[in-house]
């Protein structure tokens, strides 16, 4: 393996499994629970009414996202002082412990009030993890990834992550159309969760054989308060940053992980239709994102996601409205698979451009404060607002408006965003 300044395909492709393999974890264990909220609901909320025990289960959620500004502080901090390896270690070992909690606490009929308090401190235990998951492992990825190349290998955070939400919603189809809603209720929630677990020792040991980048190696700067400089340094890049998460996390968590239950309560679909469509939604991610991000490397970053944004903002509505019209699995399908490629051309380019807004010394710190922020404000209640707005409203196509809103505010962010990805290893943390 050389040591010069060409790196071998074989530390490349390392680095890439080891960021990628804790995105896929953190997402997908995000997803089943979102996915499986019905169930879960009825385990662990037992209120009598059925609306309630909806509403306390994407609460509780939302819940996990308190911790994830903690985590973007603690976590993203210390990847920056320690390096992204002892960082991302971390994160996955934290992150398989509340996920461990959730697939093994009893049900509210067996422990009573100690059951929904079980579900909350692993929820939060996968919040505070994936408040520095996100961050350190995308500078980890730009670290190994040639300038020219940036755009192509950042996207693989954006597949990975819809990839660990296509497979949360395979695995969820396939337990609800094997098993009866009374198996599924009793325990069959529980096997996605476990089978969540199986990637934590591939993790680890990816984790621990590959190198740190060569651009966080040489830095010739390191900070020993990453926080306390990239907020003093760069806090209008922390800003414009949580601005463009904005429409990142809204359409993700509206459009995607909380469009089964959508469509199984408010359509009235069977929940392997749900799944199935959504399914093939994030397929659409995946293909649109990767397509995106090597796009973004020849004509910038900003322009695919302008035009991203504003194509959600201009049709959110009206997909609704053809959803609701006529609720079937065909419909469901297409609005998916469209919705799907936006929030893939989207988001494709956004972990690079949130990556290349501040320099190496800063960079986990920077990127994990604002995407966490956003996401803990925007994303995080995502799916308890939209259903709030449909029992509020009475009208099945009140999250469009929420979807509107978000991917207006983040045009405004890119538009006035200014980014120097050439320069931006070589700035000094101090400036």
């Amino acid at each position: 393996m050389s040591n010069g300044s060409g790196q071998s395909k074989q530390s490349k492709g390392a680095a890439i499994g080891a960021a990628v393999a804790g995105t896929v974890f953190e997402y997908y264990d995000f997803a089943v629970y979102g996915f499986l909220a019905i169930y879960i609901a009825k385990v662990f909320f037992p209120t009598g009414d059925a609306l309630t025990s909806l509403l306390l289960t994407v609460a509780t959620f939302g819940v996990g996202f308190f911790m994830r500004p903690v985590g973007a502080i603690v976590l993203g901090g210390y990847a920056d002082r320690a390096g992204r390896k002892a960082g991302l270690t971390l994160t996955i070992s934290l992150m398989a412990l509340g996920t461990g909690i959730i697939a093994l606490a009893p049900s509210y009929e067996t422990i009573g009030v100690a059951a929904p308090l079980l579900i909350v401190v692993g929820r939060l235990l996968q919040g505070f993890s994936g408040g520095g998951e996100l961050g350190s492992a995308t500078a980890f990825l730009l670290e190994h990834a040639g300038e020219s190349q940036r755009g192509r290998i950042g996207s693989l955070q954006q597949v990975s992550q819809a990839g660990s939400l296509l497979l949360g919603s395979l695995v969820s189809a396939a337990f609800a159309a094997m098993l009866t809603q009374e198996q599924m209720i009793a325990w069959g929630w529980r096997i996605p969760f476990l089978i969540g677990l199986l990637i934590v020792p591939i993790g680890l040991y990816l984790r621990a054989n590959v190198k740190e980048g060569e651009t966080f190696a040489k830095r010739e700067n390191p900070s020993q308060q990453p926080i306390r400089d990239v907020v003093s340094l760069h806090g209008g890049k922390i800003a414009a940053g949580f601005g463009v998460t904005i429409a990142w996390t809204v359409c993700t968590y509206c459009l995607l992980i909380y469009m089964p239950t959508f469509s199984m309560r408010e359509l009235g679909l069977l929940p392997a239709q749900s799944l199935l469509a959504n399914a093939l939604g994030l397929v659409a991610v995946c293909v649109f994102a990767y397509l995106s991000g090597t796009l973004s490397d020849k004509v910038g970053r900003r322009p695919p996601m302008i035009l991203a944004a504003a194509a959600i903002a201009a049709s959110a509505y009206f997909a609704f409205a053809y959803l609701t019209a006529a609720p079937s699995l065909e419909r469901l399908i297409l609005v998916q698979l469209v919705m799907g490629a936006l929030v893939g051309i989207y988001t494709g380019p956004a972990p690079s451009l949130m990556g290349e807004m501040f320099p190496v010394e800063v960079r986990s710190s920077g990127f994990s404060i604002a995407y966490n922020f956003a996401v803990t404000i925007f994303g995080g209640f995502a799916p308890f607002i939209s259903t709030w707005l449909i029992a509020s409203t009475g009208s099945k196509l009140a999250p469009a408006i929420y979807v509107m809103i978000a991917t207006v505010i983040s045009i405004a962010a890119l538009t006035l965003l200014r980014t120097t990805p050439a320069t931006a290893d070589a700035a000094p943390a101090r400036a």
